[in-house]
């Protein structure tokens, strides 16, 4: 059994750079980290995709904010995917909501079907839903190949135990990845109390103000992760 791969949420492209020599599997980039992460400028993914070997996803997101979005914000959405597909990201996150905070299926399932064949997660808004499970099942019909979520908790590690239901209510149909919170100090446990076989930090300490993931933090996390499969 080969050990959980870790993604790392990237808001420029120093944070890129250290992923990718610190062991990480895939980045998620995005800018604007006090919105909660939007979808960065083209140069920035350009720069990314050219120059950053490891698997890049790009946040497809207008705005701060929730996520229900209007027709012109979907209309920004998809010409954003169409340029992540020209520009040769690896995939997408995205995550679209109705007005009482259920998986829009239709929208997503368009978003997912425009921007085959790259890969698309569905972000934390999945954390917005009122029901976890009715919105795993939205978010399987929508095409997505990847839940981000804390178990509609603060942090994962407090979502641990409906992650775990997650996973396995989900019988492999598509992947379930915590995040939120994630840190080197509690990914193992979250890894071991999930069944987690992806995993997702921003690498962050409190003195990063500079929104620059830490190295060694990044380094320690999948050291930590490697200790997975003897303990299974």
């Amino acid at each position: 059994m080969s050990a959980p791969l870790l993604e790392i949420c990237a808001y420029n492209i120093q944070s890129c750079q250290i992923a990718q020599q610190a062991g990480a599997s895939r980045i998620e980039l995005c800018s604007s980290p006090a919105e909660g992460g939007v979808t960065p400028s083209y140069a920035t993914i350009q720069y990314a995709v050219e120059k950053i070997a490891i698997p890049t996803y790009v946040m497809i997101r207008t705005r701060g904010g929730g996520f229900v979005y209007d027709s012109s914000e979907l209309s920004i959405m998809r010409k954003d995917i169409e340029i992540c597909k020209k520009i040769g990201a690896s995939g997408i996150a995205i995550g679209i909501l109705k007005n009482d905070g259920s998986i829009d299926v239709e929208e997503m399932k368009r978003m997912t079907e425009l921007a085959y064949p790259l890969g698309v997660t569905c972000h934390k808004a999945f954390d917005r839903t009122p029901d976890a499970f009715k919105a795993l099942e939205d978010v399987i019909k929508s095409g997505c190949e990847r839940i981000l979520t804390s178990g509609l908790y603060p942090n994962a590690l407090a979502g641990a135990r409906v992650i775990a239901d997650l996973i396995k209510e989900s019988e492999g149909r598509i992947i379930i990845m915590p995040g939120g919170g994630v840190r080197s100090s509690n990914i193992l446990k979250l890894a071991r109390n999930t069944g987690a076989m992806e995993l997702h930090s921003s690498a962050l300490l409190p003195e990063n103000t500079d929104y620059i993931a830490d190295k060694k933090e990044v380094t320690d996390l999948v050291s930590e992760l490697l200790k997975v499969p003897g303990l299974n």
